[in-house]
């Protein structure tokens, strides 16, 4: 298991777009990968999850990534979060 904690840096925070792109790319991987935020431990390849989660700009968010290709998981997503989403 890796894990690396990150700031959402989006003005409008983890909302539908950022949400769809990220689980559309962690899909990919045959790792699970997890969202830890506020205490809870939220499935990151579930687009329904992340929403509910609220997840606002300036948030600390932990990523967390277990199984066979979870290092390169981690950098991907972490990447994705730290550049924005492309917004």
């Amino acid at each position: 298991m890796v894990s690396k904690t990150t700031e959402i840096v989006n003005d409008m925070g983890f909302h539908m777009r950022p949400a769809n792109v990220f689980v559309t790319a962690m899909t990919k991987y045959a790792s699970d990968i997890y969202i830890i935020f506020n205490g809870n431990k939220i499935n990151g390849k579930s687009i329904m999850n992340i929403m509910a989660a609220c997840i606002k700009k300036g948030s600390k968010i932990t990523v967390e990534c277990d199984g066979a290709d979870e290092q390169a998981m981690l950098d991907e997503a972490v990447q994705m979060i730290d550049s924005g989403f492309g917004e």
